[in-house]
């Protein structure tokens, strides 16, 4: 894969995955308005792999005291003594709760091979347009009082239940899964750290599929792509992370809402010019 294609993918990957415009409907869109070929599911997991590393390097505290629970759960003496007193277990709890129903909803989808009837540019810009306004209308109405440390497993099922939309091209997953977390009271800081955390064993379970497709074609070509293409995502998403971080403290996600609106307008007048 030439350099160019992998910087353009590693940039919109690295910048639209915890941003809420949609990483997915972004990397679906490159090929369709360049004419490159599909980058292929295992190049997409391949920079979400990029972009799960940034994850674990900007939250470093809370993936080492992720760490400690994991052990602490198997039973792992220092671990417990570790973890004892802190809310990390609790997180714990909640990361697993919040995954397991797009772990089941998107095993269904793949099973019912309806996983490419989403990929259409109609489907993405309804999505992009319909979930856009309603983080708008969420984020701009909802309380602000919340905090990590209420995060329980009652709200953690109901943004795991949220996050299942995000199997629709277009829908984002940070975005879903940050309203969700703001029609529930969470603070926006709060709303987009719970999200990006919930990201780890979903990229950690799909990195997993990704890296034994590679394994299994034993193509050196794709593996030298594979880990330019993460490592690109791994620098553009630390500083898309940063940005967020540092944006919610000051601001709403109105900017957001009004980039998704355009790009699904956009689209919608694309497809009837026949472009698309």
């Amino acid at each position: 894969m030439p350099l160019l294609h992998l910087l353009v993918l590693a940039l919109v990957q690295g910048v639209t995955e915890f941003l809420p415009i949609s990483s997915s409907a972004h990397l679906i869109l490159v090929p369709a308005v360049t004419g490159w070929p599909d980058q292929g599911p295992v190049m997409d997991l391949a920079m979400h792999v990029g972009t799960l590393v940034a994850v674990l390097v900007y939250f470093r505290r809370d993936t080492v005291g992720l760490t400690w629970a994991v052990l602490a759960a198997v039973r792992v003496p220092a671990a417990r003594r570790a973890v004892a007193g802190t809310p990390y277990a609790g997180l714990l709890a909640a990361l697993l709760v919040a995954t397991v129903p797009v772990v089941a909803a998107g095993g269904l989808l793949a099973a019912l091979d309806l996983v490419d009837l989403l990929r259409r540019p109609d489907v993405i810009a309804a999505a992009s347009i319909g979930f856009g306004l309603l983080l708008y209308g969420v984020d701009m109405r909802a309380p602000r009082q919340r905090r990590m440390s209420h995060m329980g497993r009652r709200p953690a099922l109901l943004i795991g239940l949220a996050q299942v939309l995000a199997l629709i091209p277009g829908t984002s997953r940070a975005g879903i899964t940050m309203t969700a977390a703001r029609a529930l009271g969470f603070r926006r800081p709060d709303a987009a750290r719970f999200s990006m955390l919930l990201a780890i064993p979903t990229i950690l379970a799909g990195g997993a599929l990704a890296a034994a497709d590679l394994a299994a074609e034993g193509a050196a070509g794709r593996w030298r792509d594979a880990l330019i293409g993460a490592g690109l995502a791994f620098a553009f998403a630390l500083a898309a992370i940063h940005f967020l971080m540092r944006w919610l403290q000051r601001a709403s996600m109105t900017i957001f809402v009004v980039y998704r609106v355009a790009l699904g307008l956009a689209l919608l007048a694309l497809i009837g010019a026949g472009v698309l």
